[in-house]
């Protein structure tokens, strides 16, 4: 059976006003000129740029007044209000998406410049006389190397591609002739299997001396001793001096362990950081500053308001008028919100900004992250009456310009925890002591973990050592026994 019922409901939901600020309020510094240019380009009631003696709110204003007073009533008369008014319950964006197909949208795909690590080391091999099948082994394996260097697949596994997707049907013994080839392209090491036989393939190009000899010896008979710094089984399994060891760990350690890493051509992204904020120190006070590509200067073009005042004062008003006048609308309404959204957008940051300089005023000060106190999303949104979201969308994506350096905004935030004093101090402060502590011992008898959890202890840290682990991993230092040096 079938029946039809009224049901009221409360709901809550975002203006596109709201959405749009949001979005603005996430994008760093480059990621909003993109914005800005692409709303630029898709509404032309939007101008950027100084505007004329009279201001926008005053001539927009006043003709915006004077346009609903006496414009409206003949507009309605005439025209379904609602059909170019923006409808709340639908975003603008939204509307503008549809009326475009994917055929219409021009798409520009940003390539990167010169040449990529693998046409690198195809255009070596043309260099090479090699049979047909040799070179379609040849090319096979250049494909299979990865950013790295390294190719990362045994050779049955090569064999049986080859055979299933080139149609070409060979033998391990080719194949490991072949990947010889390969592997005396440059840069050295490149087409290694794994580390010890990039090391190996890197000492053989070089010129053989007393160490070098040796570090070739010890990556070949001593791998796992060398990788694991067991120095006294090294001295005494190939009965050296202490000198000579050193040597040979030297020769090693100032070989590649990626290889493709250091192609200059490899087509890699690169991120350039643009700071959002600056801070100063004049006077002896903390001066902050929003970067001004943050702030352009727009306003509504003059030459759309003067249309809908055009057709206010017709006496006749076409078809093609009205239709003109709706999207007139429409366009300088949207232009009004996103010059809203982004003034908006500045006092968000500005204020967000400010209230984090002033919880970290000692560290801008002088640069000790030992200064840095504890710092949660809550305490700033608490301060700035703000979101905790809001909060969350600045520091994530936004960085700062300091006399020590451009940081990331979300490396001022940190957990709590209580010295022995009953002090509240920042977790980034223990790891900075506790990396000091680390650089500071003697690197022939490094600090365990253990003994590392004593030494915060007497400087006032109580912290387990379990704790000690996961702040030295979070600072990406090894554990003690690779920290050790002869």
């Amino acid at each position: 059976m079938l029946k039809q019922q009224l049901n009221f409901k409360l709901s809550q939901k975002l203006s596109p006003q709201q959405i749009q600020l949001m979005k603005l309020i996430q994008l760093p510094t480059q990621a909003f000129e993109q914005r800005l240019s692409q709303e630029m380009n898709e509404n032309p009631a939007l101008e950027t740029g100084k505007e004329e003696p009279e201001t926008f709110d005053e001539e927009y204003g006043n003709e915006q007044d004077e346009y609903d007073n006496e414009g409206t009533e003949v507009i309605e008369a005439e025209i379904n209000v609602d059909d170019y008014l923006s409808d709340d319950e639908t975003p603008s964006y939204k509307l503008s998406a549809n009326n475009y197909s994917a055929d219409d949208e021009e798409k520009q795909m940003p390539y990167a410049s010169g040449t990529s690590f693998n046409q690198h080391l195809l255009q070596q091999l043309n260099t090479y006389r090699l049979e047909e099948d040799e070179k379609e082994i040849a090319k096979f394996l250049v494909g299979s190397v990865d950013e790295s260097g390294y190719i990362r697949r045994e050779v049955q596994d090569i064999v049986d591609d080859l055979a299933f997707t080139q149609n070409v049907y060979t033998t391990e013994d080719k194949i490991e002739k072949v990947l010889k080839i390969v592997q005396d392209l440059d840069p050295s090491g490149v087409g290694a299997r794994d580390l010890q036989e990039c090391l190996l393939l890197q000492l053989e190009r070089k010129e053989p001396t007393e160490f070098v000899s040796l570090a070739i010896t010890i990556l070949e008979d001593a791998f796992e001793h060398f990788s694991k710094k067991h120095y006294k089984k090294l001295l005494q399994k190939f009965d050296i001096t202490e000198d000579q060891l050193r040597g040979a760990i030297h020769e090693i350690e100032s070989l590649n362990p990626k290889p493709g890493g250091a192609f200059s051509g490899s087509t890699r992204m690169v991120e350039h950081v643009v700071p959002d904020f600056a801070i100063k120190i004049v006077d002896g006070e903390l001066e902050l500053t929003l970067n001004g590509r943050n702030a352009p200067e727009l306003h509504v073009s003059r030459d759309y308001t003067n249309m809908l005042k055009g057709y206010k004062e017709s006496k006749d008003k076409s078809k093609s008028q009205k239709d003109a006048v709706m999207f007139i609308k429409q366009k300088l309404d949207a232009a009004k919100w996103f010059i809203d959204a982004i003034k908006q957008r500045q006092q968000t940051l500005f204020v967000t900004m400010n209230a984090i300089m002033h919880r970290q005023e000692e560290y801008f000060l002088t640069g000790d992250e030992r200064k840095l106190k504890p710092m949660i999303l809550k305490d700033i949104a608490d301060k700035i009456n703000m979101d905790v979201s809001t909060v969350s969308r600045v520091a994530n994506s936004k960085y700062v310009d300091t006399p020590y350096g451009t940081k990331l905004i979300k490396e001022f935030f940190s957990e709590s925890m209580t010295n022995d004093q009953g002090e509240e101090v920042s977790t980034r402060e223990i790891k900075k002591i506790l990396e000091i502590t680390i650089s500071e011992e003697d690197k022939r008898k490094p600090l365990t973990d253990d003994k590392l959890a004593k030494v915060l202890k007497e400087k006032g840290y109580p912290i387990a050592r379990r704790t000690v682990a996961k702040y030295r991993e979070q600072l990406d230092l090894p554990v003690a026994r690779l920290r050790k040096e002869i």
